[in-house]
């Protein structure tokens, strides 16, 4: 018998090749005409899945057709052994088959991975438990509906309380395998698209399905035996009781724990204190241990109770899968942490490797630094005082620095809400720090502009006292009434400075005391030179070298300005040398008797009497009285008086 074939190897069934010409011209036309609207391109993408599964299908029916003239022509290869002709003839049918089935493979594998893309997995599942997925159709029954179906068998043979494993089989058909219980409960089928769609064998699809079905319905009706019900229930009892105790052990443990700690404080509770900076004391640090105790032991408790339930839920199907969401609280959030951690063990090390080196180059610049400091180092132009500061500076841009190259390599810094965290902080610190920030530039200023030191006697503005303490943002003063006064470093920059101690190191000549006396044009000035000076040379800390000075500032109608000078090294003890150098003054201008007419007097005196003290007049010392003349007048009759 034979069959004719057209060039490419296909039969003249001009009936199939119209049906399947039409197919796949419905489907580039479906494709063609694809429209905005959502429900109208799903209405055409199933439509061409249909035509592709269709298309799947006729190859399906076409090997199996083939497949028989296949056997045919190798029966007929056997009869025809000395026909040479007719061997060659059928030998290249044969081949041609062959080669069409090939071609019809890669087709159907090429249809297939289309349905794939937007293909749904419908699953069997016996109680809750998914057994396997299905994708296909067969017939008129679509995924879903078979899943459904399927699953609804498998329940009421699980729930067939006479069931007998031996009684369900697999039974091959023609279009594949179907799973049979008592040859009269179709369980369900297994078609040759369902084995194409995993790409395996119907042969081995049937058979893993069938040894899925059956170890699954036994193994869960052996797991739900009345035996072991009672065992899940008494195994539940004890695990209750276990935990119960074990609670009770946890506690009592720790509160003997706790009555340990207050037993004990004093002999191993003594505070805590860091480079001289007492951080705890001994009640804080009992009070903590206490603390770190109690939620040790309320971790333990929860821990415990957890574990419980995870083996609570394990022992029963129905709660069986809560034991993997109660597993992965706990796991999840852990494998999380961990391969973060490992993940950035590279960057912890480039991280350690940055701030080592210029922890190192810090300590080398601060050495540098403390050498300039006490003098063992001298630059040009760099005074020693700018040592300390601009150590600190450099050390702040340092870190500064290292904190933006670290920055790249710390875990999160390239998420959206650790920018957004960053660019917050940073306009606040913006708003918020704008004086802070003067301060510290106009401190910076002031550190390289020298204009006074700590310890020296200043004055700024209205304030005057001795400077107490100078860092980036304040300067603290002390008044010579003991008062601490806090100036900001802003209005000292714009303030007038007037620093009494600059000149009275060593080699200088020291501070210019000064201080104004006014006396009558009676009194010779060069008396009154001699006077001051003397009184100068008097007082206590006051310069013998520089000889002190006296300088006449003005003449007025009724006096002369003497201005007393006198050089002193002791700025912070004006108050005292003024003092001292006021009732030095008075005493010496008394010795040579002088009167100091400061403040005016406009009484009249009786008499000439002096306003120097008496102790510093002679014993026998009288005022002079008025000296009264009387003259006679020629033109008038009796004497006159004239004073």
């Amino acid at each position: 018998m034979y069959y004719s074939f057209n060039s490419n190897g296909y039969m003249k069934k001009p009936f199939f090749l119209i049906i399947a010409v039409c197919l796949v011209g419905l489907g580039v036309f479906a494709q063609g005409k694809r429209q905005a609207d959502s429900l109208k391109r799903d209405s055409l993408r199933q439509d061409s899945s249909h035509i592709t599964e269709k298309l799947i299908l006729q190859h399906e029916e076409q090997s199996r057709i083939d497949s028989a003239i296949r056997q045919q022509i190798r029966a007929e290869l056997k009869t025809a052994a000395g026909d040479a002709a007719k061997t060659r003839e059928l030998q290249v049918q044969l081949d041609k088959l062959s080669a069409r089935d090939s071609m019809q493979r890669e087709e159907q594998v090429k249809r297939i991975e289309e349905l794939k893309k937007n293909a749904r997995a419908f699953p069997v599942t016996l109680n809750n438990d998914t057994l396997f997925y299905l994708y296909t159709k067969i017939g008129s029954f679509g995924p879903e509906e078979r899943a459904s179906a399927i699953t609804q068998r498998i329940a009421k043979l699980y729930k067939n309380y006479i069931f007998i494993p031996d009684s369900l089989h697999l039974v091959a058909t023609e279009s594949g395998y179907d799973i049979l219980y008592k040859s009269d409960m179709n369980i369900m089928s297994v078609a040759q698209l369902d084995a194409l769609w995993l790409n395996t064998s119907v042969d081995s699809l049937g058979r893993s399905y069938y040894a899925k079905i059956i170890t699954e319905v036994v193994r869960e009706r052996k797991a739900n035996s009345l035996q072991n019900w009672l065992r899940r229930f008494g195994i539940m009892a004890l695990i209750i009781i276990g935990v119960v105790l074990l609670v009770i052990l946890i506690n009592k443990t720790f509160h003997r724990t706790a009555g340990f700690i207050r037993r004990n404080k004093h002999n191993y509770l003594k505070g805590f204190t860091f480079r001289k900076i007492k951080l705890l004391s001994a009640e804080r640090l009992e009070h903590f241990a206490l603390s770190v105790n109690n939620v040790v032991r309320i971790i333990i408790i929860i821990l415990t109770i957890y574990l419980s339930l995870l083996l609570l839920s394990s022992l029963f199907t129905a709660t069986e899968k809560w034991t993997d969401t109660l597993l992965g609280w706990i796991l999840t959030p852990a494998k999380s942490a961990l391969h973060g951690i490992i993940n950035f063990l590279p960057n912890m090390f480039t991280i350690l490797v940055v701030f080592f080196i210029f922890r190192y180059a810090i300590r080398a610049i601060r050495y540098f630094s403390d050498e300039i400091e006490k003098g063992r180092v001298e630059l040009k132009g760099f005074h020693r005082e700018w040592a300390h500061p601009t150590y600190n500076i450099v050390k702040f841009l340092m870190y500064a620095f290292m904190v933006i190259l670290i920055f790249p390599y710390l875990p999160g810094s390239d998420s959206v809400a650790f920018k957004g965290v960053s660019v917050f902080l940073g306009i606040l610190f913006s708003l918020g720090s704008s004086s802070a920030i003067t301060n510290m530039v106009a401190g910076m200023v002031i550190t390289y502009m020298r204009p006074f030191k700590i310890g020296d006697r200043v004055k700024i503005g209205e304030v005057t006292g001795d400077v107490v303490e100078k860092n980036m943002l304040v300067t603290r003063i002390r008044t010579i009434k003991n008062e601490d006064i806090t100036v900001p470093n802003s209005t000292v920059l714009s303030s007038n400075t007037i620093n009494y101690s600059a000149n009275t190191a060593p080699e200088d000549k020291g501070l210019i005391l000064h201080t104004t006396v006014t006396i009558g044009y009676d009194v010779p000035w060069k008396q009154m030179h001699q006077a001051l000076i003397e009184a100068a040379k008097r007082t206590d800390l006051i310069l013998r070298d520089p000889e002190p000075f006296v300088l006449q500032t003005s003449l007025d109608d009724f006096f002369v300005s003497y201005q007393l000078n006198a050089y002193t090294r002791e700025a912070n003890k004006q108050a005292s040398i003024y003092s001292q150098l006021h009732q030095n003054i008075q005493d010496s201008c008394n010795e040579t008797g002088i009167e100091i007419m400061s403040p005016h007097y406009r009484a009249m005196r009786d008499g000439n009497g002096t306003t120097i003290p008496a102790d510093y007049l002679p014993e026998d010392y009288e005022a002079p009285p008025f000296v009264v003349r009387a003259t006679a007048d020629k033109n008038k009759e009796g004497p006159t008086k004239k004073d």
